[in-house]
């Protein structure tokens, strides 16, 4: 057991060794392997190699060079800490602790920057680079606690779903299948007011991740679910720029469909935030609140599930998705959590490349 910082590791340190020199590798490798504590599980030569790896043997930390070809260390940096949060150690010659790349690199997410000795030889080069992994591995939270290890869910990546009729026990299926640091999530279910309140708390008593009612100006985070409050706005969402979260808004305008919060408001303005960094789901209910949000997420290139009609409660809102074309695949419920989540990695995998 490894201790340091109130932190706690157990077992031995799985690494990942990413260098374009197969001499380096060869040498951080033997270097890193003297240690007891840590054990190599495998090595890449480009990032396109390496992120493969990362999704096949989930390393506990990565060593990562800064002069690649194709893409540099310090931009695959930027990629992971978005996509597959993970401790990450800079091992470089150009590593300073003044040089104005390891400022960079710590704040692109870098835990330790590992500079190569310099007037040495072999595997001297490498001398303490050992402790530096092991320090990283502190960074790592417990997986019980649903923190970054094993996480492959890309942090742009929304999911928003509309429900009605039958919604509050169907809601309560899909998410009883999200894992504690599911995606991003906010939900519009059509409720008075007076309801919305008891409704999050309860979802929150039996969900994995944390459940709460939109405020306005809250920031959709992975771990977290939020619902629209009813009655007196729509719940919207924007964001100002590429690296900027995802926010939330109380939009007080009419009633649109007959509903407020409705979920065409929420699936609009999803489709032009998110695009194809969304989800989009609707699950039963009654009318036709939801199609014409949900096709606009699908034309801006969002995956979309609808519930089949024999497990919704009404198939109303389901079939005028479907019927418009919005739905690019129908489900039964206790298929649709497991299909988000599907989705979501593999949305994940595609921005790696």
């Amino acid at each position: 057991m490894i201790t340091g910082d109130h932190k706690i590791y157990s077992g031995v340190i799985s690494v990942l060794v990413v260098d374009d020199s197969l001499t380096s590798r060869a040498l951080i490798t033997l270097a890193l392997k003297r240690d007891p504590r840590i054990k190599v599980v495998g090595t890449a030569s480009t990032p396109l190699e390496a992120r493969d790896l990362i999704l096949k043997l989930n390393p506990d930390v990565l060593t990562l060079d800064v002069e690649m070809p194709g893409m540099n260390g310090l931009q695959f940096l930027e990629k992971i800490m978005r996509l597959r949060p993970m401790p990450v150690v800079m091992v470089s010659s150009l590593l300073t602790s003044r040089s104005e790349m390891t400022e960079m690199a710590c704040r692109l997410g870098a835990v330790e920057c590992f500079s190569k000795s310099s007037g040495m030889q072999g595997e001297a080069v490498f001398a303490g680079l050992a402790d530096a992994v092991v320090r990283a591995a502190l960074q790592i939270e417990n997986p019980r606690s649903g923190g970054m290890r094993g996480s492959l869910v890309n942090s742009d990546l929304i999911v928003a779903i509309g429900a009605s009729t039958g919604g509050v026990e169907a809601l309560g299926e899909v998410l009883g299948s999200f894992p504690e640091d599911c995606p991003p999530t906010i939900i519009v279910q059509h409720m008075p007011q007076q309801f919305s309140g008891n409704f999050a708390r309860r979802l929150n008593a039996i969900s994995r991740p944390e459940v709460s009612l939109v405020t306005d100006g809250c920031k959709l985070a992975r771990g977290k679910v939020f619902i629209a409050p009813g009655g007196e706005a729509h719940t919207e969402v924007s964001r100002t720029g590429r690296m900027a979260s995802y926010s939330c808004h109380l939009v007080c305008s009419p009633p649109l469909n007959g509903h407020r919060p409705s979920v065409d408001a929420l699936f609009l303005s999803v489709a032009q935030a998110a695009g194809r960094l969304a989800i989009g789901v609707i699950l039963t209910g009654m009318e036709t609140d939801g199609a014409r949000g949900l096709l606009a997420m699908k034309r801006a290139g969002s995956r979309t599930i609808g519930q089949d009609r024999e497990t919704s409660v009404i198939y109303g809102m389901p079939k005028a998705a479907f019927e418009c074309g919005a739905v690019e695949m129908q489900l039964p419920l206790p298929e649709i959590g497991p299909s988000i989540l599907r989705l979501a990695e593999h949305r994940t995998q595609e921005s790696y490349q």
